[in-house]
């Protein structure tokens, strides 16, 4: 059997020795690109079997010239560069590691829940700049007395609810696949997201970014929320609206934010974000821990050779390219890195 062509369209990984030695088992051939472009990912990828994705767009015209491929790999949970109904009508499988950094982004939004409640972040700057009073931060609240709300039940929501749980909050969860009025099978009680935003006192991100929840998080639906309130978002940039969140913050429509995930990657220093100081910012982190930044490599590239090699992988989007019989149904997918 000939040995299939890998290409990493991008990657800005520190090493893709992960990659090497997996590809090595399969005695694929491996080539890194950094691909930014339609055309860049064209001219690297033409003869290749399958390739890796981090940020590269993989577009219906990206696929039309790509007539060898087989599968798309994303390092990562969301797709949001791919286009997934072009590449199911073009016959290509598309996968993704949708459960690799569950434990560590949902450890990252509770750090960042826990740091807004008890003032870390300002209390760290203030004590640098010589102030060591707790004026700024008052009143704190112990959790126990706190409503943390979970929108999107998914893997790692469901995971931070567990968590959140375990600290002493009271969880509420909304879905849009549950129902109101029920529980799931954690124990979290689902309601509305409406009434998530104005019960919670913590409202905690995990959906993917889709055409659906693009600016979920709007001037409408901040001003839904509790003047004391928090916001958390370890999920997809684009789910909050950046301009009214930083208009929200400033004029007092919520209380603070913790963010990882923005509308533009890097944050740019000239951000209205960056002046707001009550926040806590860090920079597209919660998905890595060393376990997590192993197994996302290994499992994206091993998807991609199973695919290749006529084997089922271990997670597939859209199954039916490789069984019919299977529908096109999507495997679920929840905001993540």
């Amino acid at each position: 059997m000939q040995h299939p062509n890998i290409v990493i369209t991008d990657c800005d990984h520190e090493s893709i020795a992960v990659e090497e030695a997996t590809a090595r088992k399969d005695g694929a051939r491996l080539t890194l690109a950094q691909c930014r472009t339609e055309e860049e990912v064209i001219a690297a990828a033409r003869d290749a079997d399958g390739i890796l994705v981090q940020y590269a767009p993989v577009t219906d015209r990206v696929l039309a010239e790509l007539p060898r491929l087989k599968a798309v790999g994303r390092y990562g949970v969301g797709v949001d560069t791919v286009d997934v109904d072009a590449a199911t009508r073009r016959g290509v499988a598309v996968c993704n590691v949708p459960d690799y950094g569950t434990e560590d982004v949902s450890d990252h939004a509770l750090a960042l829940a826990l740091a807004l409640g008890r003032g870390i972040g300002q209390l760290d700057r203030n004590l640098r700049a010589g102030e060591s009073s707790l004026a700024p931060v008052r009143p704190l609240h112990r959790t126990l007395t706190r409503v943390f709300g979970v929108v999107g039940l998914g893997l790692i929501g469901s995971a931070t609810a567990r968590k959140a749980r375990g600290v002493g909050y009271s969880v509420i969860g909304s879905d849009p696949t549950l129902e109101a009025g029920t529980e799931t099978g954690d124990g979290v009680r689902v309601v509305a997201f409406e009434e998530l935003l104005a019960t919670a006192d913590v409202v905690s991100l995990h959906v993917p970014l889709t055409a659906g929840t693009r600016h979920l998080i709007n001037a409408r639906t901040l001003s839904l929320m509790k003047p004391t309130a928090m916001l958390v978002n370890t999920c997809r940039g684009g789910v909050v609206d950046t301009e009214a969140l930083v208009d929200a913050l400033r004029d007092g429509t919520i209380q603070s934010a913790g963010l990882d995930v923005f509308e533009e990657e890097p944050l740019p220093v000239t951000s209205g974000l960056i002046s707001c100081e009550n926040t806590v910012l860090t920079p597209h982190a919660a998905w890595y821990s060393e376990e997590s930044y192993t197994e996302l490599k290994r499992r994206a590239l091993e998807n991609v050779l199973d695919v290749c090699a006529g084997r089922r992988p271990r997670n597939i989007l859209n199954p039916g390219v490789l069984d019919p019989g299977a529908g096109a149904e999507l495997n679920a997918v929840s905001g993540q890195s």
